[in-house]
């Protein structure tokens, strides 16, 4: 009797919300144009889908990074007091589960140097996230790469080469190829 009041239930509000939807508009919002959209849609995948035009070189880092990142990363990118940029692990181990306290850092953690530039272009600087350019963004990744040892000293960074770049952790990471059926153990 219970289900059969609670479906009852569902299905006359489902119908009452259905009425008020289509016949009476509650005013609120409107449409938004195809500009406003793009505004929005900054999401980089890691295959480099999605990532702006420009660019930015190592030696343009170091001047961003000293200006708008060491205040809270450290002049280094290990000092802190807030997350450790630099760092790799000897022979790039991954213990990670077996040492859960190990700290995390660009040069030993992350996989796709593309997480890296959404990060830093939806996230930094903590205190005006959002508000870099892209150049600004492109040479910070080329320069923290760079610190990570990943990259030379003279690399240019850009859209057609930032996806290309193989993470030391990247091998760590498998795609997740679950559908949501029977096929997910």
């Amino acid at each position: 009797m219970l289900r059969y009041c609670f479906i009852l239930f569902l299905a006359i509000a489902h119908a009452a919300f259905a009425e008020v939807t289509q016949s009476e508009p509650y005013g609120l919002g409107r449409p938004v144009n195809s500009d406003e959209i793009a505004a929005w849609d900054i999401d980089v995948r890691p295959d480099g889908l999605g990532l702006p035009r420009g660019m930015g070189s190592v030696q343009q880092g170091a001047r961003t990074y000293a200006r708008k990142c060491a205040s809270c990363h450290g002049t280094n990118g290990v000092e802190g007091p807030f997350d450790v940029l630099v760092g790799r692990l000897p022979g790039d181990i991954f213990p990670f589960a077996r040492k859960p306290g190990t700290i995390k850092t660009i040069g030993n953690y992350w996989p796709y140097t593309t997480t890296i530039f959404d990060y830093i272009n939806r996230a930094m600087p903590f205190e005006a996230p959002g508000s870099l350019s892209t150049g600004e963004v492109y040479s910070l990744v080329a320069y923290l790469l760079y610190r990570n040892d990943i990259v030379a000293a003279d690399t240019v960074l850009s859209a057609e080469n930032l996806a290309t770049i193989a993470m030391p952790a990247r091998h760590r990471f498998v795609p997740d190829d679950r559908r949501g059926g029977s096929e997910v153990h």
